[in-house]
């Protein structure tokens, strides 16, 4: 996670992109959430690969991995070189049984995984452009080979940026080998899936892991578009329809706690952070984070950053944090 997520500005330029949330929980959180349903095996360390985020994120992820059961461990990636560089940062924690992951996607999976009869585990997902991705070839129920944003189409199942390896230290040494020989591919980075593929070519036996829902928060509209298919899968919380007189709530929504709203119309697919204010204002299919005041406004498809004050704003919007907009900017009290 130690990408800049540039492209998830404003939001990004002040909290890194996996500790902004989705409905309620950070993303980082709901990911580490779906490896605990989906597999049998304990998770006991959780290592991070960081760039300058500070102190505070690692204190704020320290305390997140202990409410889990496992030891924090943190790495550094001071240069992008690319997703085996990233993987090799972590290297004090790449022994045992090993599980990898990018912190900017979710998936969703039928069942628990079966890790067992395999060297790795892959997960997969069936898409429509595969030359946008490294993709795995299958045979016979084992994965045969591995390809880099292929130019011809020879396989439309994607590899999702989520790997189980029964032997970390095998990897590690894979990594090692890229870097030590300057063997770059795609942009000129150290790719993961090089690394894989002479795994694979070692006789790893490799198996597929298929991912019925694969949700990406690379961008802006993926995080509205992502949070609105999470909100589709969590229960219908009724009770969010009487906490506010006056006020409608359309579900699925998600509404923190300490939150305000007054002649409003909320939904559906709002998410409302923890202390925010609503008045007199129409919100749907936007995300607003906490402590926000919005007054006299229709949001629709918007973002609005920590402690943002919008007024009679009509538009689709994306603020930063503690920022001002529109309006008057009388205050909610």
């Amino acid at each position: 996670m130690a990408g800049r997520g540039t492209r998830l500005r404003p939001h990004s330029l002040t909290t890194p992109k996996p500790l902004l949330p989705v409905a309620g929980p950070i993303l980082i959180e709901r990911i580490i959430q779906s490896f605990i349903e989906s597999l049998d095996s304990e998770l006991t360390e959780i290592g991070f690969v960081l760039g300058d985020f500070g102190q505070e994120v690692e204190v704020r992820l320290a305390k997140m991995t202990r409410d889990f059961g496992a030891n924090p461990a943190f790495y550094y990636q001071n240069q992008a070189l690319g997703t085996a560089h990233a993987v090799h940062c972590a290297a004090g924690s790449l022994a045992g049984e090993v599980i990898v992951a990018f912190a900017d996607t979710l998936f969703e999976v039928g069942g628990r995984i079966n890790l067992e009869e395999a060297d790795s585990v892959i997960w997969l997902k069936k898409v429509a452009n595969p030359s946008s991705y490294g993709v795995a070839v299958i045979d016979d129920g084992r994965i045969t080979r591995f390809i880099e944003k292929p130019k011809e189409p020879i396989s439309d199942m994607a590899i999702i940026g989520v790997y189980y390896f029964r032997d970390g230290e095998r990897l590690k040494n894979e990594l090692a080998y890229l870097m030590e020989n300057d063997i770059r591919g795609h942009k000129n980075e150290f790719d993961l899936t090089d690394a894989i593929d002479r795994l694979l070519k070692q006789g790893a036996v490799f198996k597929a892991a298929d991912v019925d829902q694969w949700l990406d928060f690379g961008t802006i509209p993926a995080w509205i578009s992502s949070t609105k298919a999470v909100l589709n899968r969590m229960p219908n919380r009724e009770a969010d329809a009487g906490r506010f007189p006056g006020s409608q709530i359309i579900p699925p929504c998600y509404i923190g706690r300490d939150v305000r709203i007054e002649n409003s119309t909320v939904g559906p697919y709002a998410c409302i952070g923890n202390g925010c204010t609503i008045k007199k204002s129409q919100i749907r299919e936007s995300i607003i984070r906490e402590d926000a005041v919005i007054v006299d406004s229709k949001l629709d498809h918007s973002t609005i950053g920590i402690a943002v004050n919008v007024d009679s704003c009509e538009h689709e919007i994306h603020v930063g944090d503690h920022s001002r907009v529109g309006g008057s900017l009388k205050s909610a009290e």
